[in-house]
């Protein structure tokens, strides 16, 4: 019996100092990459988004485990001469609350973000996601098809696949590894392993110097950001199985960038596929180009924009 007290009480000391450990990061993380913007109230959830620049309205979407940093580094000034740009962390990530159940999906992300979207005067935007975020923005397009101009996926997953979840994210999206998991994850390992990780990320181009720092590693290992990108993940591919077959519906004018050696989102099976789907949509294959397009190649992904206010309209 005493031994089972002793290890009980070991256990529970480690516990506080794991609990301690991942405030104390998290802590560091916003001291150290504040939000940059402003917050919008939306059904009760406060939406962080920064905007810049003036024009016709642009809104941004990140990826998954992002914040509206990855889109600020490059290409977001770029825009700025020629739109206004808003860039929105999605629910659940960066600094915007997340969303409850039910409205986690990229379809209810979708909508939030719509609606911070129109609170900041933007009522029918182009709409750029990356990645994760351009699979939000698909759903934008087919369930509200009048509120917005133009769509621009980027690297964007938008048909099924038969890969199996990541390990991480099997684990992490289980009540058990979002108790467990996240807060040891968010303790004890460091800004450093995320900084490393970027550069399979960036694959087979390096990471640009400075996107780190910029970026702010710290703030994608914070419990709640862990929690909500690994719930997102998780149920991602039944959505993507949802939504795909109504791709046909999307008659805004659709620009489509993805790099040619992206080993996180197929070109093929997502793009060149989506470019068929869509009608009237183009399709700009980045050679050699892997996932992250907005940074190696942000000047052809800000020329597709360019040519969606047009087809659109706007320029």
């Amino acid at each position: 019996m005493r031994v089972v007290l002793i290890l009980a009480l070991l256990a529970a000391g480690f516990w506080a100092l794991t609990l301690w450990r991942a405030a104390r990061h998290e802590a560091r993380a916003q001291a150290s990459h504040p939000p940059l913007g402003q917050f919008v109230t939306v059904e009760g959830l406060r939406i962080h988004a920064e905007v810049m620049g003036s024009g016709p309205d642009l809104v941004m979407i990140h990826g998954s485990n992002g914040n509206t940093r990855d889109l600020s580094f490059v290409l977001a000034p770029i825009l700025a001469d020629h739109f206004r740009v808003i860039l929105l962390d999605r629910p659940g990530l960066g600094f915007s609350d997340p969303a409850p159940a039910g409205a986690a999906d990229i379809a209810g992300q979708a909508r939030l973000l719509m609606l911070a979207a129109e609170q900041l005067g933007a009522k029918r935007p182009i709409v750029l996601g990356h990645s994760y975020g351009g699979s939000v923005a698909l759903a934008w397009a087919v369930h509200h098809p009048d509120r917005l101009a133009a769509l621009v996926p980027v690297a964007a997953p938008s048909n099924p696949w038969n890969t199996p979840l990541d390990l991480l994210y099997r684990v992490t999206s289980t009540r058990l590894g979002a108790a467990v998991a996240v807060p040891l994850i968010t303790a004890y390992v460091p800004d450093s392993y995320v900084t490393r990780a970027l550069e399979d990320v960036f694959a087979p181009q390096p990471a640009p110097a400075g996107y780190a720092d910029h970026f702010g590693p710290g703030l994608s290992l914070r419990r709640a950001s862990l929690r909500a990108n690994a719930a997102h993940r998780a149920s991602l591919l039944g959505e993507i199985e949802a939504l795909h077959p109504r791709y046909g519906e999307i008659a805004v004018p659709t620009e489509i960038v993805h790099g040619t050696e992206d080993d996180t989102v197929n070109f093929d099976l997502h793009s060149t596929t989506l470019s068929g789907q869509i009608s009237g949509a183009v399709l700009t294959p980045l050679p050699g180009v892997g996932h992250m397009p907005q940074h190696v190649a942000a000047q052809v992904v800000a020329d597709a924009v360019l040519r969606a206010a047009t087809r659109a309209g706007l320029r």
